[in-house]
This record gives C-alpha cells, structure tokens and sequence, in this order.
C-alpha cells in the first residue's frame, strides 16, 4: 500500500508509518508533500492521506491518527496500546496523557531539526519506536538506577544531600521563594504541583521535603495555618465582614472558613473577634 501525508513529520507523521510497517503492511511506501498538495497527489499516486483535514486516516477528539489505525486494524498488541498514550500526549501537546510524552516530543523535535530530509528523518525516527516498543513490551518496570552502579551512586547522592542539608541548618532557596509565593498568593487557590512548576522543582521531592522546611507541617496544614493568620489581622478591622474575610484569604465560602477556623482555634471566628482588644 502507498500512503501519503504532510511533509516536515515530527511525531504522527512518524509514528504512524512505524505502527504501518509493523502491523499492518511491512511493504508499505510513504511519501511526504506539501500539505495542500496531499489530496491530488493521493488521487495520483494511488495512496491512502492520513493525519490531514477530512480523511478517514486523522485525529478523532484527544486521539491522534496512531490511536485510529490501532483501532481501525484491531492491533491487540499490549505494548502498542502502552506506547498510543506516549504519542498522543506528545503529538497533541497533551504531556498530562503520559509522563514519557514530553520526553517523545523533545526527541522528535530534535530529531526533526537536524534532519531536513523527510525519508532519512522518517528512517530515524524508526529506530526511536522500535525502542519505544521494547521499552512498553520488556522494561516498563524497570528503573534505571535498579542497575547496581547506578543504585550504589545514588545513594551516596542522597547521603551527602541529607547530610549537608542537616549541617547547614539553614532554608534553602527554594523554601524562601516558595515561602514568598503562598504569602503573596495566599487569597488564590494554591496548589503544589502548580508550585512547582513554577519553583521548577520535582513535585513529588517538593511534597516530601515540604513539612522539613514549613514548621513541620503538610502543604494543606501551613496554607490554612496562613490563611487563618491573615483572617486574624483583617478582623481587627470592623469595616470587614466574615464574609469578605473568608474572600480575601482564600476560603471558598463563610463556612469553610469558620470550619477551619474552629478546628484551629477551637472556637468560632465570631467568638474570637468579640474578644480581639480594642
């Protein structure tokens, strides 16, 4: 079969030939044109467009054109339904689909860039999904630092990280501009993965060493803590209603606030106010 699409691929474009010529037909011949010449030269050369506008061979809603030729052939094969959500996310912008997504585009993208010929890229990039393939089919469960070297490397890392954090006493960078982040954004939803991001730091290491640097306490414990703090200095103000205080310290209504507020100060905000000095 002859197939034709897009020319300058970078991950459907390449991807789908690879699915073609493993499981579908091994012969298969590809050609790259400029996309407004796709249609007529498909009529031409006897080939069948795929990922264009208005061709069976495309994107339906967040699948791309790989995930409809899966399910077009009925391709069962476990680690080609392993690798389909690696290509979607990087194809559609979609890293949240898989954590190897980003990782597919920045690859393809590098790839793209240092090859301008479209036949050797798409033979390139055939190498890249045969590894994609054994690492879905063989070592989806295996990580790199499980090799003896690696692991003993990295446990000297984390001794002397631990080691030093615990002799320099002293907070790091990122827990002074974190620090500064939730005071500034304080009457906003927070969360920690959007934090971050921003910090760009791992969020997983974000959540575990949080409690270390914030008074011993989960990001959800010291955010109310803080939020519960401003509320106490803007009470002082009898111009603000309890209503406009659970507002402006980012409570979603009164009764969330006057819940957390209880459950902290162990009576209602009300009852503390009526007793605030003068």
């Amino acid at each position: 079969m002859n197939w034709i699409t897009r020319e300058r691929p970078k991950i459907d474009r390449i991807a789908c030939p690879w699915l073609i010529r493993r499981f579908v037909d091994q012969d298969a011949v590809f050609f790259y044109v400029p996309a407004d010449q796709v249609i007529a030269q498909a009529a031409e050369l006897g080939a069948i467009p795929f990922d264009v506008a208005g061709v069976e061979f495309t994107h339906y809603g967040d699948e791309c054109t790989f995930d409809y030729i899966i399910r077009k052939y009925q391709i069962s094969d476990e680690a080609v339904l392993a690798m389909a959500p690696i290509v979607r996310g990087a194809d559609t912008d979609r890293h949240d689909f898989a954590p190897q997504a980003s990782g597919l585009w920045a690859i393809s993208a590098g790839l793209a860039y240092n090859h301008t010929d479209d036949h050797d890229l798409l033979e390139k990039g055939m190498l890249i999904y045969d590894a994609l393939y054994s690492w879905a089919k063989h070592l989806q469960k295996v990580k790199h630092t499980q090799q003896p070297d690696e692991q003993q490397l990295l446990i000297a890392i984390n001794r002397f990280l631990q080691s030093r954090e615990r002799t320099s006493g002293k907070m790091p960078a990122w827990a002074k501009e974190l620090k500064e982040m939730i005071q500034d954004h304080i009457d906003t939803s927070l969360t920690l993965k959007e934090l971050s991001q921003s910090l760009d730091i791992n969020p997983s290491y974000l959540s575990r060493k949080f409690s270390k640097h914030f008074d011993n306490l989960s990001f959800a414990e010291y955010i109310q803590q803080q939020r519960i703090g401003k509320a106490i200095q803007l009470m002082k103000n009898p111009d603000h209603t309890l209503t406009e205080i659970a507002y402006l310290t980012g409570f979603s209504d009164q009764s969330h606030f006057t819940r957390i507020f209880r459950k902290l100060k162990g009576e209602s905000p009300n009852n503390f106010r009526k007793n605030l000095p003068e």
